[in-house]
């Protein structure tokens, strides 16, 4: 089984080839905002139809995703600033 040992050994040996992280990490920050857009439509068309327990539930997890997204766009923003100034 060359293949199965082949990324291993290229990172230990120095070799060219690289050993990449999986693909299906989330990359785009905005995601997370879109994810909670999409909680807070369900919310209100939940509360439309008279699910209150729906609607309490989905508003509850598009606020937190809500000020997840700000916390974490906050910090890219002043590390961003932080790295300029320092080069």
């Amino acid at each position: 089984m060359p293949g199965a040992a082949a990324p291993a050994y290229a990172a230990s040996h120095g070799d060219a080839t690289r050993v990449t992280a999986p693909q299906n990490i989330v990359q785009d920050p905005s995601t997370m905002l879109a994810y909670a857009i999409v909680f807070f439509i369900v919310a209100l068309l939940a509360a439309l139809f008279g699910f209150g327990g729906i609607a309490a539930g989905a508003a509850g997890i598009a606020k937190i995703l809500f000020v997840l997204f700000i916390v974490l766009a906050l910090a890219s923003f002043a590390l961003g600033l932080w790295r300029h100034r320092g080069s």
